[in-house]
């Protein structure tokens, strides 16, 4: 068992854990509070303040005052920030790291391993792209001394899910601030620790006021206010589909700019050339990365006909190797689900699933292991069936793929892109012609080739359809993304 550091012993033991609100550190205007549960033994884990729309509010009006004087500092300057934050994430990586075990139930060596270092990385590298990005086109007009230059929006709310709560809050607020906004923040009311001694190492590093605030609340009121409010200039949401669209709605009704990252059921297609052992073990790695709780990752595994007993077989080998347990033990491989809620829907899915005809191959229950019981595990699953089953169809956020047949790469194809999903694929073959062609024809905002779940800056990872728009992370459009467009033009006479 990883022993907590003085620090997080010290941020955990705050009764309740105050929110971050326009440079200050404030409770509840109402006393509200809430409990966040440790999944790994379904125990307190800490107290916090939870924000109300009064609460909200505040920040609100403090982002949109704050908006103007962060705007119009040097990008050099905001970079400058940016990097001081960088390295105080660098310093209190293993309290990040430990806070992110604890709250999700993952293994404390993934959060340190990818979710805390790939955060700083990112803080990183929009700090260097801020001040290397042409903001300021000169434009080529005959008769006119003209120039298109891009702006931030103002106050940009983020709305951010329970699964990587870090690492998605940096993918999202270090764009925008490197672009010149203010942003409002609520994380998951489920996973906000690491959120908040994220914001606790923005005061230290000297923001000013107002340039960012965190206010852990429950979506239908901080979140929805936050999506409704005229002074917040654009929205960011990442989560569930079905809260998106209204998401979505809600900001149309107010002609406000939104940016959505939504789910997924991301489909491997396992062609008849492919290395069986290499691609069982990928997926395998995929679907347990995070407990399967993973928008992008690979849930529905398309086989080639002639290889899928083979491939099966290997598959469900290396599924049982996984080390299941709490994610401060170091070794575990896979930790709990995040919630009850979160548990009772994924056995209810593989109930109804087998309900409609699929085979449970392996999984589909709590671990056998005693030591297990407190915690909200499940066995990494695998089902296999027809196309009309509900867990073919639609995300179940869990350590769960659903395993389909094929006989040549055109139904193959048909498959993948028969729901309206359209985040992340991938395709598993020796042959590299191959490999790009269906790479090309699968509809999603990304294809990877023999692995899954690849992410790099640089690399855009966007979505389409009933996965999201606006735009995606880990890329220089990112960062325009957080801009508009002005147009400024002088006739010349």
């Amino acid at each position: 068992m990883v022993s907590q550091t003085q620090k997080t012993q010290t941020f955990l033991a705050q009764a309740p854990i105050p929110f971050y609100s326009g440079g200050n550190w404030v409770n509840a205007r109402d006393g509200s509070i809430m409990e966040v549960e440790d999944p790994a033994e379904k125990q307190l884990l800490a107290t916090m303040a939870k924000a109300s729309r009064e609460d909200a509010e505040q920040a609100i009006l403090s982002a949109a005052s704050a908006a103007p004087a962060w705007a119009a500092r040097p990008a050099a300057e905001r970079a400058t920030l940016l990097r001081k934050l960088a390295d105080l994430c660098e310093r209190d990586a293993e309290e990040l790291s430990q806070l992110e075990a604890l709250d999700v139930g993952k293994p404390v060596e993934n959060a340190r391993g990818f979710d805390v270092p790939f955060g700083i990385e990112c803080i990183r590298y929009f700090a260097d792209l801020c001040e290397s990005q042409a903001f300021e086109q000169q434009l080529n007009i005959d008769g006119m001394n003209a120039r298109s230059v891009r702006v931030p929006h103002g106050v940009v709310g983020f709305i951010f899910p329970w699964n990587f709560p870090l690492t998605l809050c940096m993918w999202g607020i270090a764009p925008a601030l490197a672009a010149g906004n203010t942003v409002v923040v609520k994380p998951s009311e489920v996973t906000p620790l690491s959120t908040l001694y994220l914001a606790k190492l923005m005061d230290e590093a000297g923001f000013p006021a107002g340039v960012a605030s965190f206010l852990p609340g429950d979506g239908p009121e901080v979140g929805e206010f936050m999506t409704q409010h005229p002074k917040i200039k654009m929205m960011s949401f990442t989560g569930s589909s079905r809260v998106g669209r209204l998401i979505g709605q809600a900001c149309g009704a107010q002609l406000k700019p939104v940016k959505l990252e939504l789910g997924g059921k991301g489909a491997a297609v396992i062609c008849d050339d492919a290395d069986l052992d290499a691609t069982a073990a990928g997926l395998a790695g995929a679907i347990t990365l995070n407990t399967g709780q993973v928008c992008c990752t690979a849930t529905r595994w398309i086989v080639h006909e002639s290889v899928a007993d083979s491939f099966i077989e290997k598959v469900k080998a290396e599924l049982k190797k996984v080390a299941i347990g709490a994610g401060m033990v170091e070794g575990n491989q896979m930790g709990p689900v995040v919630s009850q809620r979160q548990l009772s829907t994924i056995l209810d899915y593989i109930a109804r699933g087998q309900a409609e005809g699929a085979e449970l191959l392996v999984g589909g229950k709590a671990p056998d292991d005693a030591a297990l019981q407190n915690g909200y595990y499940i066995e990494p699953s695998l089902l296999k069936g027809a196309e009309d089953n509900i867990c073919f169809k639609e995300e179940i956020f869990g350590p769960v793929a659903y395993i389909t047949t094929y006989s040549d790469d055109e139904d193959a194809l048909r498959q993948v892109n028969s729901l309206d999903y359209g985040l992340a694929n991938s395709v598993w073959t020796r042959d590299p012609a191959r490999a790009d062609r269906i790479a090309r024809l699968m509809v999603s905002g990304n294809s990877w080739i023999n692995a899954h779940n690849v992410f790099a800056y640089g690399l855009p990872y966007g979505a389409c359809n009933a996965s999201g728009h606006g735009g995606g992370v880990n890329s220089p459009e990112t960062l325009l993304d957080y801009t508009r467009n002005l147009s400024i033009a002088e006739p010349l006479v």
